[in-house]
């Protein structure tokens, strides 16, 4: 009796590493995920891998912005316009102390601001 396969059914050996292959343009699925051009694909690689993720990057990086507000005193009045970008980086990153607790992470809030 002969075999019947549907469309996309058949047997498909493929080995593919996510990193090699978005990195070097190759496709991986049927999403492709571009991250821009990288000066050192390799470092970059390396960094994902065997430091941290982006997503632990900027959380790190974010919980130091928290500490370094709570004890930033600027030699002058800041602008409105540095006003509202300080603000703005507090409401965020007290959004996502908020969605870390939610999934029972630790989190830093920032310190809410003191009326002038």
């Amino acid at each position: 009796m002969p075999v019947f396969k549907l469309p996309l059914s058949g047997d498909v050996v493929q080995s593919i590493n996510p990193f090699t292959s978005f990195m070097t343009g190759g496709q991986f699925g049927l999403i492709n995920i571009n991250l821009g051009q990288s000066s050192e694909p390799k470092v970059e690689e390396e960094v994902l891998s065997d430091v941290a993720s982006y997503g632990k990057q900027l959380g790190r990086i974010g919980d130091a912005l928290i500490v370094l507000l709570e004890h930033f005193h600027p030699r002058r009045p800041l602008t409105a316009p540095e006003d509202a970008a300080i603000e703005a980086l507090k409401e965020m990153l007290d959004e996502v102390a908020k969605v870390k607790e939610k999934h029972k992470r630790p989190a830093l809030h920032p310190a809410p601001t003191q009326p002038s």
